[in-house]
């Protein structure tokens, strides 16, 4: 696509998704050097109003798909947990938002894209430095569950593991279950003259040898 028509795009994308209110200013730009970097779509935390959350998604994927740029901005979640509270009258499930105010947004960034996503009605800007949008690590986008990594481990019953990361780090074991569909694995690991049992995560342990 030429200059030309990356900014004409811009310019429809602005006048749509935009709001009056909308509190971009034409000052906001994304950096040259940021877009040269930006490849391959990563998620991306995005601030909104406190309360627009499920609004801001409910906007935001209206407008990707009219504007049919489904293959920039690939998902959008406001990350929820279930928690059962015990009441008199038993026992209730209530999901409450994790990070209220936030919304999070798997895209590939380009001027096109972001100008979507700043300017949508209930957007206050982008988690990172100045305009520039900073993506979550591999180990955030895991840790949050907002995005399942499988990970191939060739590992067997017997095979020889140490520990990486977590509250065992550094020890060794012996591995006597392995769950592929999971992504554990059952390792007799040897702590304080003893042979304890603990379960592991694929991402946590390396195959010794």
């Amino acid at each position: 696509m030429s200059d030309e028509k990356i900014l004409d795009k811009e310019k429809e994308v602005r006048s749509e998704a935009a709001p009056a209110d909308s509190i971009a200013s034409e000052r906001d730009e994304i950096p040259a050097g940021f877009l040269r970097r930006s490849k391959e779509p990563k998620w991306y935390v995005v601030h909104t109003y406190s309360g627009h959350e499920n609004k801001v998604k409910v906007n935001l994927e209206k407008l990707v798909e009219n504007r049919g740029m489904q293959d920039l901005v690939l998902s959008v979640i406001v990350p929820t947990e279930d928690r059962v509270e015990v009441t008199e009258t038993g026992r209730t499930v209530k999901t409450r938002k994790i990070f209220p105010g936030y919304v999070i947004v798997k895209m590939i960034v380009t001027n096109e894209s972001w100008y979507l996503v700043r300017n949508t009605q209930g957007v206050t800007g982008f988690v990172g430095e100045g305009s520039e949008p900073i993506p979550l690590t591999d180990e955030e986008v895991r840790r949050l569950g907002i995005e399942k990594t499988v990970i191939v481990l060739n590992i067997n019953v017997g095979d020889a593991i140490r520990i990486i990361s977590g509250p065992f780090k550094g020890f060794t074991g012996v591995v006597e279950d392995v769950h592929p569909d999971k992504q554990t694995l059952r390792a007799k690991v040897d702590m304080f003259g003893r042979a304890t049992p603990v379960e592991l995560e694929f991402d946590q342990v390396d195959q010794i040898g």
